[in-house]
């Protein structure tokens, strides 16, 4: 029964739909898969780390609630327990079993050293590849589309217009929600952060030319015309240390808690015999 549990799990962690809808060869990978993860499940739950871990039945209930919101319908869901060979008693106690497997791992984590300001700065400055900000610009925009040399001509005299009466990003945003034909208008045309090579290629010179405020001219692109506006030029350059401090000790530390885990499930073989 754990291992009919074991696979419908796996199935939609690793392929977001049930067993009974995979592949031969997904299946097989399945199969694979279920047969190592049982067997290191097993060394978990015989550890002494184990030994006193209790998992309340409110948090057991809340997965179960969690896994039935994964079928359109309560149907679906027992369709999927039978052929699981399971009923919800045996679900259960599978997933009261899971849910203390992770508690052992989230034990061993909690093991592992804290990562200090002072690691994260060293990786800081050993990987400044990761930290390299390529310039950017937040920007807006008004389209205006066309089907035939009359409405391109009446779309241009319009943009044309428009772009010497906007004096603000409010203006320009009230505008872009009045005229613009692009799905960004309810937003005021913003575009948000544009990097190089986000755009179509007509548009990014004008737009990486512009200075904060500054309304570019008339452009065409393959979808019509437009007119741009630079809220906001993000120069390239290494991110400071400041703003990405915690994003580093997050990482790091994740790092060791997955590794304090791989190594204590490596080392059960030895301490169970």
């Amino acid at each position: 029964m754990q291992h009919g549990y074991l696979e419908l799990k796996l199935s939609w962690e690793l392929f977001k739909k049930g067993p009974e809808t995979l592949s031969e060869p997904e299946r097989d990978r399945l199969d694979d898969i279920a047969r190592k993860q049982d067997s290191i499940e097993q060394r978990i739950l015989a550890s002494a780390m184990a030994a006193n871990v209790f998992v309340p039945p409110a948090t057991v209930k809340n997965r179960l609630d969690e896994i039935r919101t994964r079928y359109a319908s309560s149907d679906e869901f027992m369709q999927d327990m039978e052929r699981s060979d399971l009923d919800e008693a045996g679900l259960e106690q599978a997933v009261e079993r899971d849910l203390r497997i992770e508690a052992v791992l989230e034990k061993v984590a909690s093991s592992s050293p804290p990562v200090s300001a002072v690691d994260a700065e060293i990786y800081y400055r050993l990987h400044p590849e990761a930290f390299d900000r390529p310039e950017a610009r937040h920007l807006r925009h008004i389209l205006i589309t066309f089907n035939n040399a009359q409405e391109k001509a009446k779309a241009e005299a319009k943009l044309e217009s428009l772009r010497s009466t906007l004096k603000n990003a409010d203006k320009f945003a009230e505008a872009a929600l009045r005229y613009s034909q692009c799905p960004t208008a309810m937003e005021g045309g913003q575009l948000g952060v544009v990097k190089r090579k986000q755009l179509y290629a007509e548009l990014e010179p004008a737009a990486f030319a512009l200075n904060e405020g500054e309304i570019s001219a008339v452009l065409a692109s393959p979808i019509g015309l437009h007119i741009l506006r630079c809220d906001e030029i993000l120069p390239s350059g290494m991110l400071p240390f400041e703003e990405v401090c915690a994003r580093i000790i997050e990482r790091l530390g994740d790092k060791r808690r997955r590794e304090a885990q791989r190594d204590w499930i490596k080392g059960l073989s030895s301490e169970i015999p």
